[in-house]
C-alpha cells in the first residue's frame, strides 16, 4: 500500500509540474501578444474620439507587467501572475541534470569521484566510476597545480579499501601521505559536506620502493636481459638503426649463453665484439663497428650518470606489487623517484618495463568484478617523448591487451595530446582538470581536447579554463561499456594526509618490510662480464704464448746462423783437418744449449708453451 501511495504522489507531483510549465508558457505567449499589439499603429476607428471624452495624451507610460513568480506545485499562482519554470544556476537544465544523475547510477560497486557542479555542487548527483570498468584504463590530465595528484590519491585510497592493489610513482613525495590519516579542519569539512562526502581521516597500507635503492624504499632492480633491447634503446636515445643493432647483440648474447645482468655485462660484450670478437661481429651481419661504438659510448655515459645501480640482481618480482593485507585491503606500492628530472627516460621506461613484465607473467582472466592491480603512470609525457615506432607499437599493444589480465592503467599528464592517439583511444575514463590557454599552442591544445569529448550542454572551451582547484570534467565507461554524460565534478577529498608522511615513519616502514630481506642487498654473480674476462685472459695467454714461440723460433734460427758462421770461421783457421770440436763429437749448437744462457732460453720457451710464464 505504501508503494502505491508513493507512486500516486509521484504522478501527482509530475502532473503539477507539467501544469505549472504549461501555465508559464501560456503567460509568456500572452505577454508577447500584448507587447506586439502595443507596437501596432492605431486603427481608423480609434481616431474617433467620443464626445465628451477627456483628451488623450500624446505619449504613454507602459504599465508594469506583473512580477513573474517561480513555479511551485505546492503554491498555485494567483490569476494574472506570470509563471516561470524552475531553473538552475548552472549551464545544465533540469533534464540534463537528470540525465547525468541517471548516467552515474550504477548497480555494482563504484569509486566515488565527487558531485556534479551546476552553479553549486549537487550532493544528490554523485559522479562515480564502476569498479569493474577501472581495468578499461583512464586518463587524469590538467595543468600543474590543479589537483591531479590529489585525484590520484582519492582513487588509490578507494581502490585499496576495495581490496585492489595499487602501484604509483611518487614524483614529488606528496603521495606518501596516503600512509598517514588526514586531519580535518572547518574548510575541509565544509567542502566535503557540500558534496555529500562523510569525511574521516584514514591511513592505508603502503610499501615504499626506490630505483636501485636511491631514496627511501626497498631497492628495485631489473636485469639488462629482461629489460630488453627495445626499452633499453629508448633509455639510451638510440635511433632505429642502432636499436636494431642492439637487438642483434642481445640475440648473440643469448646464443653464446652470456647472461646480461647489469650494464658492465653489456659494455664488456660490446668491447669484445669491437675487439677480439670482431670476427663474431661480422658473422652477425648488419652491425658496423661504428654503430657498435656509438652504442658503447651511450652505455658508458649512461652508467656514469649513476643509472647502473638500477640494473642488477636480485630482480624485482612484479607480483610483489599485487599484495593485499590480512584484512583484505590492497597494498599501495609507491616508487620514490627523487631524480626524475635528471633521468626522465630511465624513470618512464622502467615503469613501462614493469607493465611489460606483468603482461608476460599474468594469466588471462577476461572480465572480472574488480581489477587485480591498478597502475598509475605519472608524468606520462616522458614515456612517449622521442619514442621510436617500435616502442610506441609495444606500448599500444601492452595497453590494449593487459586489460584482459586484470590490470588497469591510468596515465597522468598535463594535456591529452601528450598521449598518442592510438593509446588515448584505449582509455575508458577521463578526468580532465583545468587547462590553461595563455599561448597559441595552449589554445590549440584546448580545442583539440574539447573535440575528444562527447556532446554535452557545456561550452567546454570556457568551462575547462575556469575549473577550480579540485574540480574536473569527468566522463567514464558505464557498466554496459558506453560513455557516461560529461559532468563538471567537484572531487572528493583524500582521507589520507595531504602532506607527505614524515621521513622517520617512512624509514621505519621500510626497515620492517618483509621484502627487504629479499631485495635489500645487491648480488653480483658470474655473468657476461666475468665470462668474457675469462675469454680475454685465455686469448691474452694464447697471444703471449704465440709471441714466445715465435721469439724462440727466431732465437733458434739466429743461433743456427751463428753456429754456422762459427763453423765456417773454424774451418778457415784449420783447413788441414777436423776441428777439435768435431773430433770430440760436439758442435757449437750443442755447446750453446748446454751453456747457462742456452738453458735459460729453453726454460722461457717451455714456460710460454705451457701457459705458466709470468706476465
Amino acid at each position: 500500500m505504501t508503494d502505491e501511495l508513493a507512486q500516486v504522489q509521484a504522478e501527482l507531483e509530475a502532473a503539477r509540474q507539467a501544469q505549472a510549465a504549461a501555465e508559464a508558457r501560456l503567460a509568456q505567449l500572452q505577454a508577447k501578444d500584448a507587447r506586439a499589439r502595443a507596437d501596432l499603429p492605431p486603427s481608423p476607428a480609434d481616431d474617433a474620439t467620443p464626445e465628451g471624452a477627456p483628451p488623450v495624451a500624446e505619449s504613454y507610460d507602459e504599465a508594469p507587467m506583473a512580477d513573474s513568480v517561480p513555479a511551485d506545485p505546492e503554491q498555485p499562482a494567483e490569476p494574472g501572475e506570470s509563471i516561470e519554470p524552475a531553473a538552475t544556476d548552472g549551464p545544465l537544465g533540469i533534464d540534463e541534470v537528470d540525465a547525468v544523475r541517471a548516467g552515474y547510477a550504477f548497480d555494482g560497486p563504484a569509486l566515488e569521484m565527487g558531485a556534479l557542479v551546476n552553479g553549486e555542487a549537487d550532493p544528490d548527483t554523485p559522479v562515480r566510476i564502476p569498479l569493474a570498468m577501472v581495468n578499461r584504463h583512464g586518463l587524469i590530465a590538467g595543468a600543474t597545480g590543479t589537483g591531479k595528484t590529489k585525484t590520484l590519491q582519492v582513487l588509490a585510497e578507494q581502490l585499496s579499501a576495495a581490496g585492489v592493489p595499487v602501484f604509483a610513482a611518487d614524483i614529488k613525495g606528496d603521495l606518501s601521505g596516503v600512509a598517514t590519516a588526514g586531519e580535518s579542519d572547518d574548510r575541509l569539512l565544509a567542502r566535503t559536506a557540500g558534496i555529500g562526502q562523510a569525511w574521516e581521516g584514514r591511513a592505508f597500507p603502503v610499501e615504499y620502493f626506490a630505483l636501485g635503492g636511491k631514496g627511501i624504499g626497498v631497492p628495485v632492480r631489473a636485469t639488462v636481459l629482461s629489460f630488453g633491447p627495445t626499452l633499453l634503446a629508448k633509455v639510451l636515445g638510440l635511433n632505429d638503426t642502432q636499436e636494431s643493432s642492439l637487438g642483434i647483440v642481445f640475440a648473440y648474447a643469448d646464443e653464446q649463453r652470456l647472461p646480461l645482468v647489469d650494464l658492465k655485462d653489456l659494455r664488456e660484450l660490446l668491447l669484445w665484439l669491437t675487439g677480439e670478437g670482431k670476427a663474431e661481429l661480422k658473422r652477425l651481419g648488419g652491425i658496423s663497428t661504428q654503430t657498435a661504438g656509438v652504442i658503447l659510448r651511450e652505455i658508458t655515459a649512461f652508467a656514469e650518470q649513476g643509472a647502473d645501480v638500477f640494473f642488477g640482481e636480485p630482480e624485482i618480482d612484479t607480483r610483489e606489487l599485487m599484495r593485499t593485507t590480512q584484512d583484505g585491503r590492497g597494498v599501495i606500492s609507491l616508487l620514490e623517484v627523487p631524480e626524475v628530472a635528471s633521468q626522465p627516460a630511465l624513470f618512464s621506461t622502467f615503469l613501462m618495463w614493469l607493465l611489460a613484465d606483468l603482461f608476460e607473467d599474468l594469466p588471462e582472466v577476461g572480465d572480472i568484478d574488480k581489477p587485480k592491480l591498478v597502475f598509475f603512470f605519472d608524468e606520462a609525457h616522458l614515456l612517449f617523448k622521442d619514442a621510436s615506432k617500435d616502442f610506441l607499437t609495444a606500448i599500444t599493444q601492452t595497453v590494449r591487451l593487459i586489460r584482459s589480465k586484470g590490470v588497469g592503467i591510468f596515465f597522468v599528464t598535463q594535456t591529452p595530446k601528450d598521449v598518442p592517439s592510438d593509446v588515448l583511444a584505449q582509455l575508458g575514463s577521463r578526468v580532465q582538470h583545468q587547462l590553461r590557454a595563455h599561448t597559441p599552442d595552449d589554445a590549440t591544445a584546448l580545442r583539440q581536447t574539447v573535440r575528444t569529448y562527447p556532446r554535452s550542454g557545456y561550452d567546454l572551451e570556457q568551462v575547462l579554463t575556469s575549473l577550480g582547484i579540485g574540480e574536473a570534467i569527468v566522463t567514464v565507461m558505464d557498466e554496459r561499456g558506453a560513455p557516461t554524460p560529461v559532468a563538471w565534478t567537484r572531487l572528493r577529498a583524500p582521507q589520507g594526509s595531504m602532506d607527505p608522511t614524515p621521513e622517520p615513519a617512512m624509514r621505519q616502514s621500510v626497515s620492517s618490510s618483509p621484502l627487504l630481506a629479499t631485495y635489500g642487498t645487491a648480488v653480483d654473480r658470474e655473468s657476461a662480464y666475468e665470462l668474457l674476462q675469462a675469454r680475454l685472459a685465455v686469448a691474452e695467454r694464447a697471444e703471449q704464448d704465440e709471441a714466445a714461440r715465435k721469439a724462440a723460433e727466431q732465437e733458434a734460427a739466429r743461433l743456427e746462423q751463428e753456429a754456422a758462421r762459427l763453423e765456417k770461421e773454424a774451418a778457415r783457421d784449420r783447413p788441414s783437418g777436423r776441428s777439435s770440436r768435431e773430433r770430440s763429437g760436439g758442435s757449437v749448437v750443442t755447446d750453446f744449449i748446454g751453456s747457462r744462457t742456452g738453458q735459460s732460453i729453453i726454460r722461457e720457451i717451455v714456460r710460454g708453451v705451457f701457459g705458466n710464464r709470468r706476465r
